[in-house]
């Protein structure tokens, strides 16, 4: 074990399968460039050469119907959308095409293709830069979507996503790629349909998606000062959704409250919470709650961020209230670790 940054796990999962398989290819906007997706392609373009490590120009349907050709002959494309807010104008191909290939072929072919696409706030990146679409792409069948949350699962679950036959969404969160984690030297794979136990508990389930995994681990630290013992659940996979894990730990706690990092309406957290209720309705003490942004744009002005999006006290309040704990004897909410709420913690360095 070493520890590695988020996007270092990334880079070396990438190198790794590039280096064993020559029919994976790695493309995108920006990819072979010198702030390399956060430093998660940094120097690959080198090692491997321009034909397997290709910069695409700003055209998002046009190299996802490339990437969606690659697979067609027989290639393992990782197709990165800068933001996932750019794939966007990739719709028609990716959910047209790309989700569909296996099954309009009667299974006789296939799209083993990976997209990783970033999402989350950070330095102002505003309505057009920072949404969280998850559900959009958990609602079409074909893909398998999934959340990497430690610097672990970024590596495993992304050589299993390239490994896979089937179409893989990754969704990276841009307040992750610092954060530093145990990751094994050697190849391996992550489970692309099982939720990850990150820390036990018996008065509260709160099952979270990406970064805010972190904010759970955090706000389980605050509660556990008033004696309440939160089992923190990392989803991981949306598609399949491991409903099992979360439901044996509801059924242990008797409450949930689920943090995603979109909007609630219509989102991934409702369809957790739907999920846990139709296998095991009579486990609930407590009705479950959601956590997530309010139904709206996400704002640029970092007085409005600090409103709109929430973190770890935001979790501590609403298991507080579920389980009727004194307000008054929580912990005072930690200061931010910057001037604004933009920056979670000295790992983030941008720069976009």
């Amino acid at each position: 074990m070493r520890r590695l940054k988020y996007s270092q796990a990334l880079l070396e999962a990438q190198a790794q399968c590039l280096e064993a398989d020559p029919s994976v290819l790695l493309m995108g906007l920006g990819v072979p460039g010198p702030t390399g997706i956060f430093g998660s392609t940094t120097g690959l373009v080198d090692r491997f050469g321009a034909d397997r490590v290709m910069d695409m120009p700003a055209s998002e349907a046009g190299m996802t119907g490339i990437g969606l050709g690659m697979t067609v002959a027989g290639f393992r494309p990782v197709l990165i959308h800068i933001r996932v807010d750019f794939a966007t104008l990739a719709m028609d191909q990716m959910v047209n095409q790309v989700a569909k290939w296996h099954f309009m072929y009667g299974g006789k072919m296939r799209a083993p293709m990976v997209f990783r696409m970033i999402i989350g706030r950070g330095w102002g990146q505003g309505p057009q830069h920072s949404q969280s679409l998850q559900s959009w792409f958990a609602h079409v069948p074909g893909f398998k979507v999934v959340m990497p949350t430690t610097a672990y699962d970024a590596k495993g679950m992304l050589i299993s996503a390239i490994r896979d036959d089937a179409p893989v969404v990754m969704f990276e969160h841009r307040w992750l790629y610092g954060v530093e984690g145990d990751v094994p030297e050697a190849p391996y794979e992550a489970p692309l349909d099982k939720a990850k136990v990150m820390r036990e508990g018996r008065h509260v389930t709160i099952a979270a998606t990406s970064y805010m995994v972190l904010e759970a681990l955090r706000a389980a630290e605050l509660l556990a000062t008033v004696g309440v013992e939160a089992e923190v659940i990392d989803v991981r996979s949306l598609v399949p959704l491991d409903v099992k894990t979360i439901s044996d730990s509801v059924a242990k706690t008797g409450a949930l409250v689920v943090a995603d990092t979109a909007t609630v309406n219509f989102g991934v957290s409702a369809e957790i919470v739907a999920g846990v209720v139709e296998t095991n309705v009579a486990a609930f003490k407590h009705a479950p709650q959601r956590i997530g942004l309010p139904f709206a744009p996400s704002p640029t002005t970092p007085i409005l961020a600090d409103e709109f999006f929430p973190r770890a006290y935001h979790i501590v309040k609403t298991v507080a209230k579920m389980l009727n704990v004194d307000q008054a004897r929580l912990p005072p909410e930690p200061p931010a670790p910057g001037k604004w709420h933009d920056v979670p913690d000295p790992t983030y360095t941008g720069p976009y």
